[in-house]
């Protein structure tokens, strides 16, 4: 019995070091509690199987670690779990297609700074240039920056 004890809370410790490795890294609590569970068994060995024993199970947790771990890095097992691609859109690069400086729409909301303008047959969200303006007004685009419309009214 006390050999299946060690041997658990060793692999249990294991387990848990490698899972902060390779799928949470960053979180520390599951890589503590791992090194926790590793200690403890070392701990358990030393207290049931006295020093010398306790001596071997250290050296054979430690050596099973670094073993773990270099044969995860050279075994490429990292790449499986890395990510390879990169998102390379933007949300709203075409927002401003077809509006042109001095283009008239109407509001279709109160624009008390921000509110809705309708251009042709599409509404946008505005911006006012010259402060408050009023439901059903008709409004120009001033300036198109940074994907936002400035009107005035």
């Amino acid at each position: 019995m006390a050999w299946f004890i060690l041997i658990s809370l060793i692999l249990i410790g294991v387990v848990l070091l490698i899972t902060e490795i390779i799928f949470v890294p960053g979180t520390t609590l599951i890589g503590i509690l791992g090194l926790v569970f590793s200690g403890v068994g070392v701990y358990y060995g030393f207290v049931a199987f006295g020093n010398e024993s306790g001596w071997i199970i250290l050296s054979l947790t430690l050596l099973i670690n670094f073993a773990l771990l270099i044969y995860g890095f050279r075994s490429g097992i990292w790449t499986k779990f890395a990510l390879k691609e990169s998102i390379t859109s933007r949300s709203f690069d075409d927002r401003l297609l077809g509006l042109e400086i001095g283009q008239q729409g109407k509001a279709v909301s109160d624009i008390k700074p921000f509110g809705k303008v309708e251009f042709g047959e599409n509404i946008y969200e505005v911006k006012s240039d010259s402060g408050f303006i009023r439901v059903g007004t008709m409004v120009f685009i001033s300036k198109l920056e940074d994907n936002k419309i400035i009107v005035k009214s």
